[in-house]
């Protein structure tokens, strides 16, 4: 029997005047999973492919994985058995050069200049791959999940299949208080490759003529380039290992002392640490407490002044990265997750700290706000750096004096991930939506 449909999915069907699309078996479907990087190292949208592709195949689904060389040892190393199900494109001198010369930029910026044309240089080496798959097992669905940006144009057109993209998710600002944070030039160059993505979209029509595009929310609707043809449809970008992600304590369980707030994430400017530890600093004059900051980026070396700076040597840990399964470990030994991003437009940690009945301390703008409530964790209006800081500070030393907020809070989060935002729920929902573009292209063929 099909999974029951979402009310959004219904609505969807509903307003097209379309019945529910009956789902063909897992067996009958053949499906092709292309991504430029896939990755469970680092997390981000490189992990998104790879749940796509393990879980298809545990279905029983004939899926086939597209990507780049540079990853072939790990997704082999993960999947021996599917090894001959794996396709690679060669990691060329020109793309390691446009990666050294993006490392020194701004997150933003590097995305919308030397990613785009790493991007678009693997994209064309692939779609041949794609195109042979097509020929050669028949193939009934083309998915490309990322990159998740609604702008970045695509070559997955023409490829004698129906193509899903997404799920989407972007069409980002930053908020209204911190307007100022990037700086008059990268602002500039924001708006100038966007303007530039939506005269590329013209030229690779690949969202244009894409039978499928998925949104994560509204915003990302809007940010679509102009002259989209396909059905467009909400679903959830991010989703939780729930096998990975487990409840890290007992319902009722009362914070440690001191109590430990985590952090999980790339060092970078927009992901607000900085401003985590000069809140870190205000909260340890009420309350004593340790701050664990996981992950590794551009500033860590100037976070990790500020840190002695502020004499917080002896209660914040810089762990650097650290591979998944070792992060949860280090969370299932932690109170609270904090994550003080003010650009943030997934924020999968959110979840995953969710999944295991963590307390979430939050940014009230972007991902963060999709996936939490007043039910699950607190966020934060992000009115300007000082105010931001010291209602960050308020929110640790509140969630550390009460004893019984934190595990109300962390309970009713993980019961919102298992209903919400389980990765095997996730798949019931995208092989309905393979189901119905099959059928689309299908019809279109067939149509006189």
């Amino acid at each position: 029997m099909a999974p029951e449909m979402t009310a959004c999915e219904h609505h969807l069907f509903a307003e097209a005047g379309r019945e529910r699309p009956r789902c063909c078996s897992n067996a009958q479907l053949k499906v092709v999973i292309v991504a430029a990087n896939v990755s469970t190292r680092f997390g981000g949208e490189a992990i998104l492919p790879w749940h796509y592709f393990r879980l298809l195949r545990k279905r029983g689904v004939e899926a086939w994985l597209v990507s780049h060389e540079r990853t072939r040892l790990e997704l082999i190393s993960l999947l021996p058995h599917e090894a001959d199900r794996m396709l690679f494109v060669p990691d060329r001198p020109e793309q390691r050069w446009l990666h050294r010369l993006s490392e020194p930029m701004p997150q933003r910026i590097a995305s919308l200049t030397t990613g785009w044309v790493i991007g678009l240089y693997t994209s064309v080496m692939q779609r041949k791959i794609v195109r042979d798959l097509v020929h050669t097992h028949g193939i009934d669905v083309v998915h490309e999940p990322i990159p998740v940006s609604p702008k970045q144009p695509s070559l997955m057109y023409g490829v004698g299949a129906p193509v899903v993209m997404g799920p989407m998710n972007g069409g980002m600002n930053y908020p209204p208080g911190f307007r100022n944070s990037e700086g008059l030039l990268q602002r500039w160059l924001v708006r100038a490759g966007r303007t530039a993505s939506d005269a590329l979209n013209l030229a690779l029509p690949g969202k244009r003529e894409a039978a499928v595009l998925l949104v994560a929310n509204q915003r990302t609707r809007e940010a679509l380039p102009r002259g989209v043809g396909g059905e467009i449809i909400e679903l959830v970008e991010n989703g939780v290992d729930l096998t990975v992600f487990g409840p890290a304590r007992a319902n009722g369980r009362q914070f440690r002392t001191p109590p430990r707030f985590a952090f999980v994430g790339r060092l970078l400017e927009l992901k607000g640490v900085d401003m985590l530890l000069e809140a870190t600093a205000r909260a340890l004059r009420e309350q004593n407490l340790e701050l664990h900051i996981v992950g590794d980026g551009s500033i860590r070396s100037q976070l990790e002044t500020l840190a002695a700076t502020l004499g917080l040597n002896q209660h914040v840990v810089f762990h650097g990265f650290i591979p998944q399964k070792q992060c949860a470990t280090l969370l299932a030994d932690c109170d609270a997750l904090v994550l003080p991003s003010i650009c943030e437009c997934g924020g999968a940690v959110v979840l995953e700290a969710m999944a295991m009945g963590l307390p979430v301390i939050a940014t009230k703008w972007g991902g963060p706000a999709d996936y939490l409530d007043e039910t699950s964790g607190i966020l934060i209006e992000p009115r300007g750096r000082e105010r931001f800081i010291a209602d960050l500070a308020q929110a640790m030393v509140k969630l550390s004096n009460s004893r019984e907020l934190g595990p109300w809070l962390g309970t009713s989060g993980r019961a919102r991930v298992a209903t919400e935002f389980d990765w095997e729920k996730k798949i019931d929902r995208i092989l309905r939506v393979y189901t119905r573009a099959s059928q689309l292209h299908r019809a279109v063929k067939e149509a006189p």
